[in-house]
């Protein structure tokens, strides 16, 4: 008997179970041992990105499981799919490490794809890697049906020595080792305890910044981004994820109806005040992109300058997302920026309550340790800043979390190369000058193709000690494990003609995260007369190919890099076909 709590004459998946034309489908369905019953109800797809590439992912297909009982309570007959995941942390620092932005278009196309083709009327989607976080995310805006995200969850911190440490701290131990200052042996012990479970990295990086994101944004239930990857705990979270997703479908509650204009900034707002990833400038006007919503990166750092910084996350502060967590995680992060007054708190999340209701029932309050109280921040401004001037017109990124003011001026002399892999050889033969400026070009999402993160150059000055003695800027991205005063998302980028593009050895650049200005001491008519001599983006391999295609397509990292025209363009939604 159909449930009675869903019309199913208006759900997409009507067009695969319904009528005497679709007994050839429903045959298929008795295949796979699915009922009478269950064929008549609602049907939601269940979307992972499990895959035996990283601890990251390692936890989502037995997270799934238990999500597939809660939509079960809740009526609805479960169907699970899995999509790619690239891992950052072993994409790094090599050629594999162009698949990575491109691998959120692929996610939010195949799920899309997926739930098309098979008429899926909901969307629980599971990620436990950078890229796939906002990848899902997108998917469930772009299709507009009722969704939940769930995050895999952290990794625990390894120890060593009495101390906490993470897979930055193997990325700077490399830096150390190529100084001379770290062993064969002390490296052979670090990366063997860095990394004691399933999980994404534990710091303030981008899976982490993005997991805050979706509890910010409503996307997901509160405090479901806390609990790290091993806990059972999780199972809880994720069986409510799948009865949650039922409720918003009996409400007709879409992804849309979730993220607004709003909820956007108050996703924005936390990524600022818990120091989080300059990805998240990237990503969050992609996720706008598909609500049709104009939110670009100057959007995104305006509530940057606006909001404090007061949870004291690595790589710039001392805790990472287990700890975070046990203060009472994104929910007591929320409850302190209402206090600010700098919450929206009508706008609706997966609960089907309103923020403000959702803030109302924490009762927790800042332990003044991980979490500073928001009216004594560690800084006034977020750890993130926005930049703009006669070098990025479109912008650029920075993350100042951790660093003094007198630390967030910097002029000197450009360093130019070409490529992440030339400026990794001087970084590691030392052919830098302390006061310059590196300037790493060609590495923009078309350029590259697939604007790659720098980890391995920005850890390897760290473990030199030369991560303030320098700076670096960059039309590809960093990592949100960087750090030192480190420019990301330069725009526009190299490949495009930006002027980037026209820089040379020696040309004095300034860098003022307090002003929020990134200059070059050149005149127009000098910079007009190198663009009329520039010849042009530089050649790649990629010449055919997934990344070739994402090369011809990807816009401006200023609009979140995004590969289509967005809701702004569509004729239909996919919920109402």
């Amino acid at each position: 008997m159909t449930n009675q709590r869903f019309d199913k004459s208006k759900l997409p998946s009507r067009h695969v179970t319904e009528g005497p034309a679709r007994a050839p489908h429903r045959s298929y369905f008795y295949a796979m041992g699915i009922g009478e019953d269950e064929i008549h109800q609602p049907w939601v797809g269940v979307a992972t990105c499990w895959n035996e590439a990283a601890p990251c992912n390692i936890a989502l297909n037995r997270q799934a499981q238990v999500v597939k009982h809660g939509v079960k309570r809740g009526g609805g007959t479960p169907r699970e799919f899995t999509t790619i995941t690239v891992t950052d942390g072993i994409a790094m620092g090599h050629e594999g490490m162009r698949s990575s932005l491109a691998s959120r278009e692929a996610i939010a196309d195949t799920v899309e794809l997926t739930m098309r083709g098979h008429c899926y009327d909901a969307l629980v989607g599971l990620a436990g890697c950078d890229k796939s976080l906002p990848g899902m995310m997108m998917a469930m805006v772009r299709l507009n049906v009722p969704s939940v995200f769930i995050y895999g969850g952290s990794i625990l911190p390894g120890r060593l020595n009495g101390q906490d440490v993470t897979v930055q701290d193997v990325f700077e131990a490399v830096g150390k080792h190529q100084a001379g200052n770290y062993s064969d042996a002390e490296l052979a012990v670090l990366e063997r305890v860095a990394c004691p479970s399933a999980g994404a990295c534990g710091g303030q990086f981008t899976a982490n910044t993005m997991a805050c994101v979706s509890e910010a944004i409503g996307l997901a239930l509160p405090n479901s981004s806390g609990a790290p990857a091993p806990y059972e705990s999780r199972d809880q979270y994720c069986e409510a994820s799948g009865l949650a997703v039922m409720n918003l479908l009996e409400k007709n509650i879409r992804a849309r109806d979730i993220v607004t204009r709003k909820s956007l900034e108050n996703a924005a707002r936390v990524v600022a005040c818990t120091g989080g990833s300059t990805n998240a400038g990237l990503h969050l006007p992609a996720m706008a992109h598909e609500a049709g919503i104009e939110f670009d990166l100057f959007d995104v750092c305006d509530i940057f300058r606006e909001t404090p910084y007061f949870v004291d996350l690595k790589p710039g502060g001392k805790y990472v997302a287990k700890d975070l967590y046990e203060a009472g995680g994104v929910p007591v992060v929320m409850k302190e920026l209402r206090k600010l007054g700098l919450i929206h708190e009508d706008c609706i999340t997966a609960t089907g309550r309103s923020m403000g209701e959702e803030i109302d029932i924490v009762e927790r309050e800042a332990d003044g340790r991980v979490i500073y109280p928001a009216a004594t921040p560690i800084t006034k401004t977020g750890g993130v800043v926005g930049l703009k001037g006669n070098l990025a017109p479109e912008g650029a990124i920075v993350k100042v979390a951790g660093m003094s003011e007198s630390e967030q001026v910097f002029t000197g002399p450009a360093r130019v190369f070409e490529c992440e892999e030339d400026a990794f050889e001087a970084v590691k033969a030392r052919s830098y000058e302390e006061g310059e400026v590196i300037v790493i070009r060609n590495e923009g999402p078309a350029g590259g193709p697939g604007m790659r993160e720098m980890l391995a150059t920005t850890a390897a000055l760290s473990g030199q000690g030369m991560g303030k003695k320098v700076a670096l800027i960059t039309d590809g991205r960093f990592s949100g494990a960087t750090r030192g005063f480190c420019v990301g998302h330069v725009g526009p980028e190299a490949a495009h003609g930006g002027p980037i593009a026209l820089l040379r050895d020696g040309d004095m650049i300034t860098i003022d995260a307090i002003k929020g200005a990134l200059s070059v001491a050149v005149s127009d008519e000098e910079l007009a007369r190198r663009k009329a001599d520039w010849k042009g983006p530089r050649a790649t391999i990629y010449a055919s190919g997934a990344l070739w295609k994402y090369a011809q397509l990807v816009g401006s990292t200023r609009k979140g890099a995004v590969t289509h025209p967005g809701a702004s363009a569509e004729q239909h939604v996919y919920m109402d076909l």
